[in-house]
């Protein structure tokens, strides 16, 4: 199969789909690999590393779209959707939910799409997700407490604090892997956290791991209401695979907070959890609304590519390799990467994303024939 790797042209997205280590795996197998001049710059891979892996380096991303699988991090921007071609197979984080343009495009041109956030095992964990949510876990705590400080506009607040002076509070509503991986560094920080969840078993493995350094509270809006009013930094973590995320944090409730507070919304691809809340890039990374500080880049692992480029690539390889040796067998074989199917042959067959934009159904077994 011919896989194309173009580079990413989302506002300071420095990732890139695949590392060179990948690339000759993939080329030991028979297939080749085009990828475009410069696309792992920003991930520290030079056009040569890739050229000794066995790639062929190509100039222009029109020559890396033209193959049969084209292996991306973001979604499509507008201007690459010129070069997405009937029976076309993507594969690539899509959030559609939250992209009614794009979805109608890769319906329009009959684009194979595979989604990574969507492909999802029988525990029900979403491999692909994972290792990027670890990533914008860890940052998103980081980044709020850097946007306390007065440089910012924030409230002054060091979330560890000092002897003799109160410590911040870090309230993070979703313990799942991104939330998990927020509270291990608030904790780490010395901050006062309370973590929001609403499955039991959650809350129950979380107050294992973490004992007395973090308070769990069952997730309802009045606990919400209360956390939300005293923290200095709210981290919104939920996901509903595929879905729009729930607006959990209403308007009223980011009134309540103190000026110079931060919220930081990780579910900003999925529409965000916050009332308030709406995407930005690292180029414009927050905003001020009532006197919060909002942080909602679409993308934050691209912030540290090199780090995102090989977790992501570590998760990627194992479907991709399936893919490449026969998309429908791969998909009929395997019930996780069938999850991952959101369009196909002019279908939408993700009932999520359907539901959400107001798309026709067809279920995958019915659009594969």
């Amino acid at each position: 199969m011919l896989i194309g790797v173009p580079k990413e042209i989302k506002n300071f997205e420095n990732r890139v789909a695949i590392v060179p280590a990948a690339v000759k795996a993939l080329n030991e197998r028979g297939h080749k690999i085009r990828i475009e001049t410069s696309a792992g710059e920003g991930s520290g891979f030079r056009d040569s590393d890739y050229v000794a892996c066995g790639a062929e380096i190509v100039n222009s991303a029109k020559d890396a779209w033209d193959v049969d699988l084209v292996m991306k991090v973001k979604e499509p921007q507008q201007a690459e959707f010129e070069h997405m071609k009937p029976g076309l197979l993507l594969y690539t984080y899509l959030h559609l939910a939250a992209e009614p343009e794009l979805t109608a495009e890769l319906i329009k041109r009959k684009v194979n799409s595979v989604a990574y956030e969507t492909i999802q095992l029988k525990n029900g964990s979403l491999p692909l997700l994972k290792p990027m949510s670890e990533v914008a876990g860890r940052m998103s705590t980081q980044i709020g407490a850097t946007l306390l400080e007065n440089r910012f506009g924030g409230r002054g607040v060091l979330l560890g604090g000092v002897p003799g002076v109160q410590r911040g509070v870090v309230t993070i509503i979703g313990g799942g892997v991104a939330g998990i991986n927020a509270t291990k560094i608030a904790v780490g920080l010395g901050a006062r956290v309370f973590v929001i969840e609403k499955n039991q078993a959650r809350l129950e493995y979380l107050d294992d791991i973490f004992g007395t350094s973090i308070n769990t509270l069952m997730s309802n809006p009045l606990n919400i209401e209360n956390c939300v009013a005293k923290s200095d930094v709210v981290v919104g973590s939920v996901l509903i695979p595929g879905a729009k995320a729930p607006k959990l944090v209403s308007r009223d409730m980011i009134k309540r907070m103190a000026a110079g507070s931060v919220v930081v919304d990780i579910a900003i691809d999925q529409g965000g959890c916050f009332e308030t809340s709406k995407p930005t890039s690292h180029k414009d990374p927050y905003y001020v609304e009532e006197g919060v500080t909002h942080y909602c880049v679409t993308n934050m692992p691209g912030a540290v590519a090199r780090t995102s480029t090989y977790a992501l690539t570590n998760y990627t390889l194992d479907y991709l390799l399936k893919l490449v040796e026969g998309p429908e067998q791969a998909i009929k074989s395997d019930e996780a990467l069938a999850l991952g199917v959101n369009t196909w042959n002019g279908q939408c067959t993700y009932k999520q994303v359907a539901m959400d934009l107001g798309l026709e159904y067809t279920p995958l077994e019915k659009a594969l024939v």
